[in-house]
């Protein structure tokens, strides 16, 4: 749990968590199941409204994440 600036719009909360997600983009990524969008998410830890921000993939992580997969 973490304590910042940061105010849930919908109850007025101040804690919150933050979570990395990555998804796959159009049908070719979907067909290789290659996550290559990456999202950081911040849930209220009262209420859990999360709000979803587009954060930038490194090449590099795109490349391991075919080659685990």
């Amino acid at each position: 749990m973490q304590k910042s600036t940061y105010t849930c719009p919908k109850c007025g909360n101040r804690q919150y968590e933050s979570f990395v997600i990555r998804t796959t983009g159009n049908f070719a990524t979907k067909l290789f199941n290659i996550q290559n969008k990456k999202f950081t998410t911040i849930v209220c830890t009262q209420c859990r409204y999360t709000e979803l921000y587009h954060a930038s993939s490194s090449q590099l992580g795109n490349i391991l994440d075919f080659f685990t997969n």
